[in-house]
């Protein structure tokens, strides 16, 4: 027997109806906001990668970018090398120089030796633009090693011959220690100048280190930590600030001596009241390296070599012999 049938009111309806539409419209907008939420997280995420990206490097030669003005050759892997040519002709020289330049610098910062020193000793100088510096090509896989292979091949380019000898100063003196070790039978000799100094480089006491860092300028200490630079100084500035602080696969204080018959010698020139590169780091290198000839100048800042006659004096102590 049936039972008496439930009747229920319109308004009833009516208002179980609006809590079904509640329900379902509450989970709709739910889902929607997490789909919205979504969507700008990743938005997010990828404008801030964009943002962070280095700008395109202004390619020399390229339409619409810088010019070439310099002499260049184009190396195996085809970028184009700069270089600057002074002093006697390559042709007739005794002496076969090529100098390696600091940060933010070029092929045209090349330490002043005397013309007549040039004229007496027979002495032929090529400077080159380092990889993304000046008209030479950034090397998007540079390594410590690159800059020596790079100098090698710019030698055998020019016609160098089998030896020749290199002057580096300040970060490219932290350069001319990976010649030392990637192209030592290329070498007839080294002098690194006030050398940049990597601050992880193992080998060095840690207390050293850390009073070394300490002793720098706070926007020195903050150029150790750049990340992102603008257009153009990517390619150069940062890449070179990343090449010279970042882990390398050697340390100077690992080097044996490239010239066991004192066939060729390496001078380390320093100054003590260099603010830059505190002096304490060249001379730990000169006492655990004994076939260093190490070269302290009392009074003498980072940028000594500019003064009267200094130039000279390194030049004449790395062919010479003179101290």
């Amino acid at each position: 027997m049936a039972g008496p049938s439930r009747k229920i009111s319109a308004a009833s309806a009516r208002s179980h109806t609006r809590k079904k539409a509640r329900g379902g419209s509450s989970f709709f907008h739910r889902g929607m906001l997490k789909t919205l939420s979504s969507v700008l997280f990743i938005g997010i995420i990828a404008w801030s990668y964009q943002a962070i990206q280095p700008p395109p490097a202004k390619i020399c030669g390229s339409q619409d970018d810088p010019r070439v003005t310099a002499p260049r050759i184009k190396l195996k892997d085809g970028r184009h090398l700069a270089y600057l040519e002074n002093g006697v002709p390559k042709e007739t020289a005794k002496y076969k120089i090529v100098f390696i330049h600091g940060f933010d610098c070029c092929r045209y910062d090349i330490f002043s030796i005397s013309p007549a020193l040039i004229e007496e000793l027979g002495i032929y100088l090529l400077s080159f633009d380092r990889a993304g510096y000046g008209e030479s090509d950034p090397n998007p896989k540079m390594t410590e090693k690159s800059t020596a292979l790079d100098i090698e091949e710019l030698a055998d380019q020019l016609g160098l011959g089998t030896q020749f000898f290199v002057i580096g100063f300040s970060m490219g003196g932290e350069i001319a220690w990976t010649t030392l070790k990637y192209i030592p039978h290329r070498l007839a000799g080294a002098a690194i100048v006030a050398p940049a100094f990597n601050y992880w480089w193992h080998g060095f006491p840690s207390n050293l280190t850390t009073e070394a860092y300490n002793l720098l300028f706070p926007q020195d200490k903050w150029a150790l930590r750049a990340e992102i630079r603008q257009q153009g100084e990517y390619v150069s500035l940062h890449r070179d600030l990343m090449l010279g602080f970042q882990c390398w696969e050697f340390s100077p204080l690992e080097l044996d001596n490239p010239f066991p018959n004192n066939e060729g010698s390496v001078h380390l020139w320093h100054g003590v009241e260099d603010r830059i590169v505190p002096v304490m780091l060249s001379r730990y290198i000169s006492q655990k390296l004994s076939w260093v000839h190490y070269h302290e100048l009392p009074d003498a800042g980072h940028m000594f070599p500019v003064a009267d006659g200094m130039s000279d004096a390194i030049v004449k102590a790395l062919l010479l012999g003179n101290n």
